[in-house]
């Protein structure tokens, strides 16, 4: 069942709007097993069901995001935990990639202390660890499950973390990784004061997409990790940049 979910929401998330008999013959069930899981992601809020379709419920929910380009993802968190150390304390950010960076670091690590915005990371790994986990408080945006606003700012002021994985929802040659939401983004940026490094966790297809808000933090960004279909061109201009650019 979890992994024909993921399939399910891998599909919505290319087509945005699939046919129930549609999903049956790709994923070569019967309807009747494909309307079961949909109930089951309905009941869940991740999928809407209307008149012999599914759609994704909306384009910020983590859960559907994660499904999409998943093994990629997966990849990335896993080399990104490599960078860990047992009994570290490290800020995590919302996003796909972050989620299943922290999913990773449970299987890998012992002893962290991750402190994070996402409501959804912190619901995500609640019952696969013993890691010390410390929302930072703010303004909760429900459809993407974050923290944002000054009390973000405020939290994070108290600790200084070696590592800081942040996630992007696009990038642009002129101003770098971007974001949709421009609270989204100042969150980012509040945490970003308190890191020694920054590492990106992105897919690079989101290179072909910028969004509209630059994250532009002052602690510049020394890492991308992201997989291997990334262009060269931009490999290069990246380490113009002062980023490295690791691809899995």
């Amino acid at each position: 069942m979890k992994d024909r979910s993921q399939a399910i929401l891998s599909l919505l998330a290319e087509e945005h709007k699939v046919d129930v008999s549609a999903l049956a013959e790709q994923l070569q069930v019967s309807q009747v097993t494909i309307r079961k899981d949909l109930d089951e992601l309905e009941r869940r809020g991740i999928v809407v069901r209307e008149h012999g379709f599914a759609r994704l419920c909306s384009p910020d929910n983590i859960a559907c995001r994660i499904a999409y380009h998943y093994e990629e993802k997966r990849r990335i968190a896993a080399r990104a935990a490599e960078l860990v150390s047992d009994g570290e304390t490290l800020m995590i950010e919302n996003g796909s990639c972050c989620a299943l960076l922290a999913e990773v670091l449970t299987q890998t690590k012992k002893d962290l202390t991750i402190l994070t915005n996402s409501v959804f990371i912190a619901d995500y790994i609640r019952n696969q660890t013993n890691f010390q986990i410390i929302l930072l408080g703010g303004i909760y945006q429900p459809h993407s499950q974050v923290l944002v606003g000054p009390m973000v700012r405020q939290g994070a002021e108290n600790f200084y973390v070696p590592h800081f994985f942040l996630g992007t929802d696009g990038y642009s040659p002129r101003t770098g990784f971007t974001n949709r939401d421009p609270m989204r983004a100042q969150a980012v940026r509040d945490m970003a004061h308190q890191a020694d490094q920054l590492i990106v966790l992105t897919e690079s297809e989101k290179f072909a997409h910028p969004a509209a808000v630059p994250l532009n933090v002052t602690n510049p960004i020394k890492t991308v990790i992201t997989d291997h279909k990334l262009p060269s061109a931009l490999c290069t201009q990246l380490q113009t940049n002062g980023i490295s650019p690791i691809l899995v």
